[in-house]
Formats: structure tokens, sequence, C-alpha cells
């Protein structure tokens, strides 16, 4: 074979090799790493949310469901994109020193106690939340989640509001999710706190009535925020500001406030009031 073509074929096949490395490689350009707490996953929620955004806009969201504090911890961190958390004392000291940015109220529920039918406690006949807690101490046991999730911290900030030192409790901590600690709460016969959406998701399958509700202070608020990329290498932004957009979008804040309410009589979550919508 003549010099020339030689040279020809052999810079055309490294040329196609090249090409053909280029396409396998994976493009993170597309992706974004959702951090979120187990209550949006556990209900089914978050599944149909990313669905819709990936069919939407081709970005695929890699969700890591995780208590609060270590969906927290993961932003701070910079192993995150964006996040999806429900616990605003411990938030607002990630947005304070610029490891949280574009924080958007998406959506709210709210807490509840349950526990067995029977109420041993006398919880369900209480004056009120503090009441309640005080029954509960003295004459109830309860199972916590344990795991420094926005419902278990929303637990200790109770007890402590109530005046009532955990160690003095018969008090079982899981280190799991609210759907695994609810299971244990309904096989020990035992009080916890809750979301109301993913007890309404799995009541069903749970020995466990709703026996206090309504308090303002249970009042649960979600919030997504944007992981800062001046403060963290490689956050995908423009791709986790697209998908907090998608979440703030008039159809998927719709879907919110009707998903599952038709098969399970309530609404899970309600969507975000606008004029609430804040951050920067």
């Amino acid at each position: 074979m003549p010099v020339a073509r030689w040279l020809f074929v052999l810079t055309a096949t490294c040329l196609l090799a090249f090409v053909v490395a280029c396409g396998n490689e994976e493009d993170d350009s597309g992706k974004i790493i959702l951090a979120t707490t187990t209550s949006t996953y556990d209900t089914g929620l978050l599944d149909e949310i990313v669905a819709r955004f990936e069919d939407k806009t081709g970005i695929t969201v890699k969700v890591i469901a995780v208590g609060t504090g270590a969906a927290l911890r993961m932003a701070g961190e910079g192993n995150a994109d964006a996040i999806l958390v429900h616990a605003p004392e411990a938030e607002a000291p990630y947005v304070a020193n610029g490891d949280l940015i574009l924080g958007r109220l998406v959506m709210t529920n709210d807490f509840i106690v349950v526990g067995p039918f029977d109420d041993p406690a006398g919880a369900a006949s209480a004056p009120d939340l503090f009441s309640a807690l005080a029954s509960i101490a003295s004459d109830g046991s309860f199972v916590s989640r344990g795991d420094d999730s926005g419902t278990h911290k929303k637990e200790l900030a109770l007890w402590a509001a109530a005046g009532i030192d955990v160690d003095t409790l018969s008090r079982e901590e899981t280190g799991q999710g609210m759907g695994a600690t609810l299971t244990i709460a309904s096989e020990r016969r035992a009080y916890t706190l809750t979301d109301r959406a993913t007890y309404l998701a799995l009541h069903e399958a749970l020995d466990l009535a709703v026996l206090v509700e309504g308090d303002v202070g249970l009042i649960n608020f979600y919030r997504a925020y944007v992981v800062n990329p001046i403060r963290h290498e490689g956050v995908a932004v423009e791709q986790a500001k697209a998908f907090i957009r998608f979440l703030l979008d008039p159809e998927t804040q719709a879907l919110i406030g009707r998903f599952r309410a038709t098969e399970l009589g309530q609404p899970l979550f309600t969507p975000a009031d606008e004029s609430e919508i804040g951050g920067s």
C-alpha cells in the first residue's frame, strides 16, 4: 500500500477510535444528584415528579433519600447538586455560610402523633400538644427515628419545648426512615411522630391511629435548594436550577396538591403559596 494511503487509513482509524471513545464517556452535563428526605420518597410523590422532569428536560435525576441531616451534610460537602428538605432551623446555617442558595418553599404538610388505637397514655384526650407529650412520657412508649432527619429534629425540639428530658422516656431509636419507624411503632404498640403524608401512604398496613394533630407547631415546610457552585466545584447548577423551577411550575404544583388525594381521601401535601416563596 502506498505510504500516503497508509497514513490516511491510519489517521482515519485513530480519529474514528477517538470519536467512539468520546461517545462512550459518561456525560454528567445532563444529570443531577438530588439529596432528599425519605418522606418525599416513601410516599411515591418524588418518583412521579422526577419521571415527568426527566421526560420534559432530558436531565437525569439520581435521588438519594436520606434524613434531612444527612442531605444537608451532603450539600455541605458538595456531594449533591440540589436538596429537598424539611428542617428550617437545620437548613439556616447552610444558607448563612453559602453552601445552599436559591431556596424555595415547594410544599407543606404537617406532623402528627400516632399510636395504638386504644391510646393507653390518653394522648388524644389531652388538651394540647405538650400535655399529650407529657401523657406519653408518663404512661406510654415512644419510637423515634433517631436518624438526624427533619422529623427526628422536630421530635427532639418538641420534647424540649414541653420540658421533657428524652433520657427519662421509654423511648427506642430505630436509626431508620419514616416508613420503617412507623412499622416498628405499630409492632411495638408505641407512639411516634410522623409526617402525615407517609402515614397516609402506609396506614392500611399499620395498627396506628392519628391521636394528636392540628397544632400550629406541627406545620412541616419542605424547601428545595441549589448547592452553591462557587463553594463546591462540579455542581450541575443550571440543571439543579431547572429542577427547582420545575417543582414550582404550576402543573407540578397542581400535581403535588392532587397526588393520591382521591385514593386516600385527603392530599398528602399542600402546594406552596407563591406569596411565601422566597430566596435569592
